[in-house]
């Protein structure tokens, strides 16, 4: 698979382009970016050959199968919709899009063109996710009752740019992280949240959008997540919780880019640590992406699964801003 990069972002240079590289067959031919200087300066970082600032270009080309889009949010739905439109398969960066009518628009013209179409939410991938999820699915701590996803990070200084001060971009940490925590507690509980209250504010570096943000969310089985979103902690530990009637399941520094942290396991027996795969998420994300353009398997995460993340976001915001409870909009796609 030879590929299109759409951005010339941080997570391109130090994730996936190497993880392109590590699968089997495939090269990245194009980087495309805003600022062809931009995009002159990545492909000669990483050894790319081809650089634009005209999408079309890169997508006329026929070498190129696939396009990986990490552009800022508020561009992903007209450059998903034009390489969907060039026959290309798409994996995009979350969140799908700044609103859930284009979200659904995307992956309805992926369906529609019969082209592979994932969403990079990358933290399925992870070893320790997985293992997560797999400790809840075989019943070993029963019944989940409730769930505590804590990502409160201090938000690097290279990536201080548009998430902290352009609403129209998609900035702020509910499009950034909240999606996140959204499509982790639906890939581990198997459920999706039916309804969200929240609180946002702005607690040192955001400048027109929220920094971080609260929120409880209620499952159909009962079960309610409490996730906690930030880019303002400087020393706190992201982590995860999940509490059940037989158990718990204390997990911390695992909601990071590398295969990181630990996971500890509660119940009558006593504690024990839980070994995961220390697998490249990346890696891990685009070989499954890659298989399933090719008709095995399927992605990691779907499309549908970045609207249903999209949707649970945009409910948190709306919940927070408004003060009143919110009943999660999928748009017909739950």
């Amino acid at each position: 698979m030879n590929w299109a990069l759409i951005g010339a972002s941080t997570i391109a240079g130090q994730y996936i382009a190497d993880a392109i590289r590590a699968q089997a067959a495939g090269e990245i031919i194009w980087v495309v970016s805003g600022s062809q200087a931009r995009a002159t300066s990545f492909a000669n970082a990483h050894g790319i050959a081809n650089t634009t600032s005209d999408l079309d270009q890169a997508l006329q080309d026929p070498r190129v199968d696939a396009v990986y889009i990490s552009s800022t949010n508020e561009k992903h739905h007209a450059q998903a919709l034009a390489a969907i439109a060039a026959g290309k398969h798409v994996l995009c960066e979350k969140p799908l899009a700044t609103t859930l009518v284009d979200a659904i628009d995307i992956v309805g013209a992926a369906n529609a063109a019969g082209v592979m179409f994932a969403t990079n939410h990358h933290l399925r991938c992870a070893g320790s996710i997985q293992a997560i999820a797999a400790l809840v699915a075989d019943g070993t701590i029963g019944q989940v009752l409730s769930m505590r996803i804590f990502h409160a990070v201090h938000l690097p200084e290279h990536l201080r740019g548009w998430r902290l001060d352009n609403p129209v971009a998609g900035g702020g940490v509910i499009p950034d992280l909240t999606v996140h925590n959204a499509d982790v507690a639906r890939f581990v509980l198997g459920e999706d949240p039916q309804n969200v209250s929240a609180q946002m504010g702005v607690s040192g570096m955001g400048q027109g959008v929220e920094d971080s943000a609260m929120s409880v969310w209620m499952m159909p089985s009962g079960a309610m997540v409490l996730s906690h979103d930030s880019f303002t902690h400087p020393f706190a530990k992201s982590g995860i919780e999940v509490h059940g009637t037989k158990g718990s399941i204390i997990a911390k520094g695992v909601l990071g880019q590398d295969p990181e942290g630990t996971i500890e396991l509660t119940t009558k027996d006593g504690q024990q640590n839980i070994p995961f795969a220390k697998h490249s998420l990346y890696v891990e994300t685009v070989r499954r992406f890659v298989q399933a353009a090719a008709g095995q398997g399927a992605p990691a995460a779907t499309g549908l699964d970045g609207v249903k993340s999209l949707a649970v976001a945009l409910a948190v915001r709306e919940a927070a801003r408004s003060g009143i409870r919110q009943k999660i909009d999928y748009g017909d796609r739950a």
